[in-house]
């Protein structure tokens, strides 16, 4: 496939069906949603909840988390990842010679030439350029291949079937938000339905209709279960977010040109690490909107002198001018 288009489309009837049975988990999740709503509004709010105040304040509320929930969820599956610009395309004639050579000296040699101009600091852990050979391109610093969508991704953190997509540059800020305000919005379903889970086990035969107690019953159940998977996913990925790693660069560092692996090589500290993913605007942290720093490209990395070993400080390499700037 082409760098820099959008991902594959199926055009045969076996990949029509693979491409549906990938939504499964989306819509599985998307049924859960339709019936937690029935059943918070319906069975305990309008059925169960006494009190027209509480009713309301409950409604409210329940309700502007269940909206920025699906509109970060929304974002998350439906922004598009960004693929390889094509620039970082192999031309066919070096990508032939590559293929007419087994000497792997030579065929190192072609891409070390063709990624001069590329400004690539990550490396194999021999050292040589990162290359697709199913995309023909050279791979920029943090892109990956991603076997489902079937090409690279930009800053690709993991593909993740609840939400169709892979999450990489294009849609991290989303992602996050989506597990925070899914967080949010269990919680306060169980926090809000605690009570009358407790007065269905006291007493079977209470006030409440057997339908309504079932509801209730398991709609904290669920809840519960979503919002201790949620809170351990959100925690882990504002850790990532903390050091400036993806999931994949968690499990396997990143090699760079020089000091060679170093977990720590795109780490700026905690509070620019966090702006390169939210943005530098705080107004806009916490609405879903694009404003991570950067282009998917290019990044800013942890300078260290080779004479003291010491922070210089975190920059942005400039490319075309050969030199480099600190991050602000």
């Amino acid at each position: 496939m082409p760098p820099g288009t959008s991902i594959r489309t199926p055009n045969t009837f076996c990949g029509q069906i693979i491409h549906s049975v990938k939504w499964v988990p989306v819509v599985f999740l998307m049924c859960i949603v339709a019936w937690s709503y029935y059943a918070y509004v319906f069975q305990l709010c309008i059925l169960t909840v006494k009190t027209f105040f509480e009713k309301l304040i409950y409604l409210i509320i329940y309700h502007f988390l269940l909206v920025i929930f699906l509109w970060t969820y929304w974002l998350t599956i439906f922004t598009p990842p960004a693929t390889v610009p094509r620039k970082f395309l192999l031309p066919p004639e070096e990508f032939e010679k590559m293929g007419r050579t087994t000497d792997e000296t030579a065929q190192r040699n072609i891409l070390e030439n063709f990624a001069r101009t590329l400004h690539v600091v990550n490396r194999t852990l021999n050292g040589a350029v990162r290359f697709c050979e199913k995309c023909q391109v050279v791979k920029p610093d943090r892109a990956h291949h991603c076997s489902v969508c079937g090409v690279c991704i930009l800053k690709m953190d993991h593909h993740c079937p609840w939400v169709n997509n892979c999450v990489s540059f294009t849609n991290y800020k989303f992602f996050l938000l989506f597990l925070g305000y899914a967080f949010l919005y269990c919680f306060f379903i169980d926090i809000t339905s605690l009570q009358y889970f407790i007065l269905f086990w006291k007493d079977l035969q209470g006030n409440l209709e057997n339908s309504s107690k079932f509801h209730i019953l398991f709609l904290f159940v669920v809840a519960a279960m979503f919002c201790t998977s949620l809170a351990s996913l959100f925690i882990y990925h504002l850790i990532l977010v903390g050091k400036n790693r993806t999931t994949l660069e968690a499990f396997r560092h990143p090699v760079f040109i020089i000091r060679g692996p170093d977990k720590n090589g795109f780490n700026l500290g905690t509070m620019n690490n966090f702006q390169e993913v939210f943005g530098d605007r705080t107004l806009l942290w916490f609405i879903p909107v694009f404003t991570s720093l950067g282009d998917g490209i290019n990044y800013p990395l942890k300078i260290y002198s080779e004479d003291t070993d010491h922070l210089l400080g975190p920059r942005w390499e400039d490319e075309e001018a050969g030199s480099s700037s600190l991050l602000h």
